[in-house]
């Protein structure tokens, strides 16, 4: 679970990112999932944007999404949300605020 330090950090770096994928008529595919999935494992940190024929919401295709490919939800504005997973091996994104326990 992202801390609001680590989120508001994580927003900042996805301001700049472009939107790498869509969700259209055809819902949350297990194709969409497996892509998201991958690019996760490069990126770590995505954004990705719900057409109005898709049938979701940003928030209800941020949750499935999130929930199918293990991620963290750091945003979700309009029609577009960004997800965040961290790579065990390989970090792509360095500074992240630590988590207080």
């Amino acid at each position: 679970m992202l801390t609001s330090k680590q989120r508001a950090y994580l927003r900042g770096i996805a301001s700049t990112y472009e939107t790498i994928f869509q969700i259209g008529k055809d819902g949350i595919t297990d194709t969409l999932c497996k892509s998201v999935g991958e690019a996760l494992e490069k990126r770590e940190l995505i954004k990705l944007r719900v057409l109005e024929n898709s049938g979701y919401t940003a928030r209800e295709a941020c949750d499935a999404i999130v929930e199918r490919v293990g991620a963290e939800p750091v945003q979700v504005i309009g029609s577009r949300f960004v997800i965040y997973k961290r790579n065990p091996k390989k970090p792509v994104i360095e500074g992240i605020p630590k988590a207080n326990k």
